[in-house]
């Protein structure tokens, strides 16, 4: 996740920053650079986004060269959602948010190698 993106959302929990921000800044994000491998790392965010109001943001042409512009389109956020936004980005944040690998949350995943560890020193 690059630093523009954590400092929007580090301003966004903390209250500073709006949610309709965020939402552009983690759909330009998430959308502009779906190469690099790091988009799952978003994609809590996207899920509320997306949950909340499908289609909040819009794609233009960009005249400059190839690839697309991404805005805020004239509907805002919806307050209702802006809890499950906050939590999203709190998770993202502290590195609890899904990953590609496993899609298991770190205090899962101590869980489960202690019952694997379990399970073999019974064998063993």
């Amino acid at each position: 996740m690059s630093s523009s993106v954590r400092q929007e959302l580090e301003g966004f929990v903390a209250g500073r920053v709006g949610a309709e921000r965020v939402v552009v800044t983690v759909a330009a994000a998430y959308y502009g650079n779906a190469g690099n491998g790091k988009r799952e790392t978003l994609q809590p965010l996207i899920d509320v986004i997306d949950r909340a109001s499908p289609g909040v943001v819009e794609l233009g042409s960009v005249q400059s060269g190839p690839g697309f512009e991404i805005r805020l389109a004239e509907r805002p956020f919806p307050r209702d959602y802006e809890a499950q936004l906050r939590q999203a980005a709190e998770a993202v944040l502290t590195g609890m948010g899904k990953r590609e690998t496993g899609k298991v949350e770190p205090k899962n995943a101590n869980g489960l190698w202690a019952w694997i560890r379990r399970l073999l020193g019974a064998s063993a």
